[in-house]
C-alpha cells in the first residue's frame, strides 16, 4: 500500500520525468526486481527511468524530501543482491539505462568520458573505433553498465595487466544524497589536492551517491594477442608457471586464468560443441576428455605491442621452459583468432555449465597469490571432512589472486537439500580465507548477500570508519539501504 509520502513523491517524479518513465505496475517493474541469478523477493514503490544527470539530481531531491529510499541500478548483473531493493516495497529503483551516451573521446589524452548507463561492450567498441583499448572485460559485458562496474569496482579477466575498474577511472560525476551534482570529470593522472573523493564512490555500491558519468583511461591497442592452454598437476605448479611467465613476459602477460579439471569436465558435459584441446585417452568418453592425468589448467594470454611473431615467440619460449622444468605437462597454443576464442569460451562457459548442472554454493574470494595453493588444499580437505563427496568447482583470475571457489552437492544429494548447508559451508570457506589473510569478496561486492559476513571479518575500527562515512554523506540513510552496512 502506497503511503501519503510515497504518493506525493511519485507525483513529483512524474512531473519531473514523465508518466511513461515512472513504472509502478508489477509487469513493467519485474525485470528490475530480480537479480542476475533470479533470486529474491524484491518489491518496489516504483522504477524511475531518468534521461540525464539533472533529472537524477531532481529525483534524488524529491526522494530526500519525502524520505523515500533509492536503489541505483545499472544493468542489474550483480551477484550479491546489491542492485535490487528489499521486500518492503518502500524504495524506488533508479534505473540508469537511459543515461547511456559516450560524451567525448580524447585520443591524445587517451581518455573517454561516458554516461554511467553506457553498456561496457559499447565502450569497448567505441575505444576500438578510436584506435584505442578499454581493457575491462567481464562475462556480462554485453549487458552490464560502466556505472555498475564502478559502483562495485568490478574486476574481470585483465586485472593482472590493467587493474580493477578503480584503476581505469580518472574522474567521476556523482549526484549526492542531497541531490547536488559533483562534477569531478577530470582527465588527470595526477591530482594531489586533498582527499580523493572519487575513490569514496567507486566500490560504494550506490550507498553514498549515484554515479552518473566517468572519465575512463584508454590504452594503445596491442598489435597481437596470443592465447594458450597449459595443463599441470597442482595449483602450486600453476603459481610456479605464473612466476615464470611474469619473469619472461613482464607486462605482456595480460591473462592468467586457473581452471580445475572438474570445471572443464563440466563444460565438456554441458557444451560438447566447444573445443576439447587435449585428446582423450583410450576408452574415455567425450565428456571425460579432459580428465587424463591433468588436474589443473591455466589459460594464458599475451599481448604484444610489437608483432604477432614477437608474441608467439615469447609464449613458445616461456612454455618450453615450463615443460623443461616439469612445471607443466602439456600445452596447446591457439593458431588463429577463432581458436583463441574457443579457448576463452571454455573459461567463460564454466558458470553456465555450473548453472546447467544445478544450484551450488558460490564464493568470490581474494587471497595473497602466495597463499592460493595452501588455501585450496586446506579448504578442500575441510569441506570433504564436513561434507564427504561434495564437488569443488574452483576457477578464477589466478594472476590477481581472485578465485571463484564453488561447492556443489555430492552425487545423489539434491541441490535444494544441499543449499540448506550454505551458511555452514560459507563459514568454513570464509574462515579459511580469513586465516590466509584474504577477502570474502574479490570483485562482486557485498550487497545484501554478504553484509552479515562482512561484519564478522572486518575489524570494528574499519566498520566504524565506514559507518562514519555513510552517516556523513547520507545522513537520511536513503541511498541503497541495507547494502554493505
Amino acid at each position: 500500500m502506497t503511503t501519503f509520502a510515497g504518493a506525493a513523491c511519485l507525483a513529483k517524479c512524474r512531473a519531473l520525468i514523465g508518466d511513461a518513465h515512472v513504472l509502478t505496475d508489477d509487469a513493467s517493474m519485474a525485470p528490475f526486481l530480480r537479480d542476475w541469478r533470479q533470486r529474491g523477493n524484491a518489491r518496489a514503490l516504483a522504477v524511475l527511468r531518468p534521461a540525464s544527470t539533472e533529472q537524477v539530481a531532481a529525483l534524488v531531491r524529491s526522494c530526500a524530501q519525502w524520505r523515500i529510499a533509492l536503489v541505483p541500478q545499472g544493468g542489474n548483473t550483480g551477484l550479491v543482491l546489491g542492485s535490487v531493493p528489499d521486500a518492503s516495497g518502500t524504495a524506488v529503483v533508479l534505473s540508469m539505462a537511459r543515461i547511456n551516451k559516450i560524451r567525448a573521446i580524447d585520443a591524445l589524452n587517451r581518455t573517454m568520458t561516458v554516461d554511467a548507463g553506457c553498456i561496457l561492450q559499447h565502450i569497448q567498441q567505441a575505444a576500438f573505433d578510436a584506435g584505442c583499448l578499454f581493457p575491462l572485460s567481464l562475462a556480462a559485458e554485453g549487458s552490464c553498465t560502466i556505472g555498475g562496474n564502478l559502483a562495485t569496482n568490478a574486476g574481470g579477466t585483465a586485472v593482472l595487466r590493467y587493474g580493477n575498474t578503480r584503476d581505469l577511472c580518472l574522474g567521476l560525476e556523482v549526484v549526492t544524497p542531497q541531490g547536488e551534482i559533483w562534477n569531478g570529470l577530470r582527465g588527470l593522472r595526477k591530482d594531489n589536492t586533498g582527499y580523493d573523493v572519487r575513490d569514496l564512490f567507486i566500490g560504494s555500491e550506490g550507498t553514498l551517491g549515484v554515479i552518473t558519468g566517468a572519465v575512463l583511461k584508454l590504452f594503445p591497442q596491442p598489435k597481437a594477442c596470443i592465447t594458450a592452454l597449459a595443463a599441470m598437476q597442482s595449483p602450486a605448479q600453476a603459481l610456479q608457471l605464473l612466476t615464470l611467465m611474469q619473469d619472461h613476459c613482464g607486462a605482456s602477460l595480460t591473462g592468467f586464468e586457473l581452471m580445475s579439471r572438474h570445471c572443464l569436465d563440466l563444460v565438456a558435459t554441458h557444451f560438447p560443441q566447444l573445443p576439447q584441446p587435449f585428446p582423450a585417452r583410450p576408452n574415455q568418453s567425450h565428456t571425460q576428455s579432459h580428465t587424463q592425468s591433468h588436474t589443473q589448467y591455466v589459460l594464458l594470454e599475451l599481448s604484444s605491442s610489437q608483432s604477432q611473431a614477437h608474441a608467439i615467440g615469447l609464449l613458445e619460449t616461456s612454455l618450453a621452459l615450463a615443460l623443461a622444468d616439469a612445471i607443466i605437462v602439456d600445452a596447446v597454443l591457439a593458431g588463429s583468432q577463432a581458436q583463441s576464442q574457443g579457448l576463452w569460451q571454455l573459461r567463460e562457459h564454466i558458470p553456465l555449465a555450473q548453472a546447467a548442472a544445478g544450484s551450488n554454493i558460490k564464493h568470490d574470494i581474494a587471497l595473497p597469490i602466495s597463499r592460493i595453493a595452501d588455501f585450496i588444499d586446506a579448504t578442500d580437505e575441510l569441506l570433504q571432512q564436513a561434507y564427504p563427496g561434495c564437488i569443488l568447482v574452483c576457477f578464477g583470475h589466478l594472476g590477481d589472486g581472485n578465485l571463484h571457489y564453488n561447492v556443489a552437492p555430492p552425487g545423489g544429494v539434491s541441490p535444494r537439500d544441499f543449499l540448506q548447508h550454505q551458511s555452514a559451508i560459507n563459514r568454513i570457506v570464509h574462515d579459511s580465507v580469513d586465516r590466509c589473510g584474504g577477502s570474502i569478496s574479490a570483485e562482486h561486492g557485498i550487497g545484501a548477500l554478504k553484509r552479515d559476513d562482512l561484519a564478522r571479518y572486518k575489524s570494528e575500527i574499519e566498520l566504524s570508519l565506514m559507518r562514519a562515512i555513510k552517516a556523513a554523506l547520507d545522513p537520511l540513510g536513503i541511498m541503497n539501504p541495507g547494502k554493505i552496512l
